[in-house]
């Protein structure tokens, strides 16, 4: 009986859990909460300025928590405490997004937006100098291979690494662990050559040295753009659009014989390239109202399209196919399922 009675309880507690948490998200309220990326912020923030200037609609609150910190907040769960939107430079994990379904987050539509190039660059006072993956790996790498062995990064000059590489100390201000920027430099500039060297067996490398060659800059990529004004010496990685948004000030570095330009960037020659995404909680478009009417106004042919004004700030616009299948899917509100991350 006091199991019965127990497995009620149980049960009871859990309705009225449910029922709280559909009350909350029925509580309607007209202003859009964003939060995410780093590198999507300026785009983001120029559409939600808009959005506030042309609508009726009061401007969207915007947080850049970088894109792992943006997913945790909006797969806590559904309810007015919760964001509506989060921007990501890279795509939802699948992990990420069994963990949103845990918490009841079932219903998310993914949009991509565009394309973007992860930039080594520096002060222009400098030289610019070109480097491959391998040298570039070398200078981040916690592990590097000597004599056959790894070994703790002894590198800290980058002529160290290579004589014909500037005789300056190893110095790179660079995103935390939970940036989306970090994730895709970690995977398109550490993976890949670290798979082609005999040492690792293989296998994939990303672990980033900690013995301050590589500084952690925080979620803010204008403040390393203003180290590196201060720090001649130095190198940053962030997104393209910084670098668009600072052509006297920075000059970019060739990977690999190719410079980070939109053209190779959005052809995919540029080794460090990536999508740029954002995430839509459509389970608050009833309790957000004006949730649509800014998805909408953001995948426009006038924002992401060629020639758009997000295509000023440095987007670097998908394909016509590419933005007329992000636009059919925001207007199917189609549903993000796990077999789509297989």
């Amino acid at each position: 009986m006091n199991r019965i009675l127990k497995s009620r309880a149980v049960k009871t507690t859990a309705i009225a859990a449910a029922v709280m948490s559909v009350a909350t998200v029925a509580h309607a309220r007209d202003q859009i909460h964003i939060v995410g990326s780093s590198t999507v912020y300026p785009f983001a923030s120029y559409v939600t300025e808009e959005f506030g200037a042309v609508t009726s609609n009061p401007t969207p609150v915007i947080e850049s928590t970088g894109s792992g910190g943006g997913l945790r907040l909006f797969c806590n769960g559904v309810g007015e405490g919760t964001p509506d939107i989060t921007n990501a430079s890279r795509r939802i994990k699948l992990s990420e997004l069994e963990r949103c379904i845990e918490n009841g987050v079932t219903d998310v539509t993914e949009v991509k937006i565009g394309s973007d190039g992860i930039v080594f660059a520096q002060s222009s006072t400098n030289e610019a100098i070109e480097l491959t993956l391998e040298q570039l790996f070398l200078a981040v790498a916690a592990k590097v291979p000597v004599d056959g062995e790894l070994v703790d990064n002894p590198y800290t000059n980058w002529s160290d690494i290579d004589a014909s590489l500037p005789d300056r100390e190893i110095s790179i201000y660079g995103p935390p662990s939970t940036s989306g920027t970090r994730d895709a430099f970690e995977e398109l500039a550490m993976e890949v050559p670290s798979e082609e060297m005999e040492a690792y067996g293989g296998e994939a490398y990303t672990e980033v040295r900690s013995d301050g060659a590589y500084i952690d800059a925080g979620e803010n990529d204008n403040l390393i753009v203003q180290r590196l004004s201060e720090d001649t010496d130095a190198f940053g990685i962030f997104g393209y659009s910084f670098l668009e948004e600072n052509p006297n000030a920075l000059i970019g570095t060739a990977i690999e014989g190719v410079a980070p330009e939109p053209e190779a960037i959005s052809a995919g020659d540029y080794p460090i390239a990536r999508s740029l995404w954002f995430y839509v909680k459509n389970q608050h478009a009833d309790a957000v109202p004006p949730l649509y009417d800014y998805v909408d106004m953001f995948v426009s042919e006038a924002m992401i399209g060629k020639g758009g004004y997000l295509s000023d700030l440095g987007l670097i616009p998908l394909t016509e196919a590419e933005r007329e299948q992000t636009r059919e899917k925001v207007a199917n509100r189609a549903q993000l399922e796990v077999d789509d991350l297989k």
